[in-house]
């Protein structure tokens, strides 16, 4: 996919919408090896989520900034962090970041987790393939529009 990492709004119908003011933008969706690699973009700030995940996360900020409450970095634009497997993260978005954008390359899923530390949420490369396929059917590209980023 070229230019996926400077042309990020080249065509915003590529972004999912995951939650409010959270959008991911699928690069590749490897159902056979069980991780994905996705752009995430956030417009807001605050709290994302509280999370753990099954298996390693590399994380490649491209915009703006945020950091895990449990540490003391920041990931910023030309970084680089690493989450290892099944460590709770609570992930923060500063207030004066209008947009976050980061690369993920995530092995597993991810758990997320309610105040008391129950899991209410889960995603992995399967669910993602699944957002793709009705998000893209929905906005009229079509459901197969997915395959291009399946392996």
């Amino acid at each position: 996919m070229p230019n996926v990492l400077t042309n990020f709004d080249d065509d915003e119908r590529l972004w999912v919408p995951q939650a409010d003011d959270v959008w991911f933008k699928p690069i590749l969706l490897h159902a056979t090896q069980g991780y994905f690699i996705n752009l995430l973009r956030v417009r807001k700030s605050g709290v994302l989520s509280v999370h753990h995940h099954t298996g390693p996360v590399h994380a490649f900020p491209q915009k703006g900034r945020w950091y895990y409450l449990e540490h003391d970095w920041v990931a910023e634009a030309g970084g680089y962090a690493f989450e290892p497997p099944g460590e709770i993260h609570t992930l923060f978005v500063p207030s004066d970041v209008e947009e976050m954008i980061t690369l993920f390359h995530a092995t597993g899923g991810y758990i997320y987790l309610d105040s008391e530390g129950q899991a209410i949420g889960y995603e992995d490369v399967f669910t993602k393939i699944e957002k793709c396929r009705e998000h893209y059917e929905k906005i009229g590209l079509g459901s197969d529009y997915v395959k291009q980023f399946v392996r």
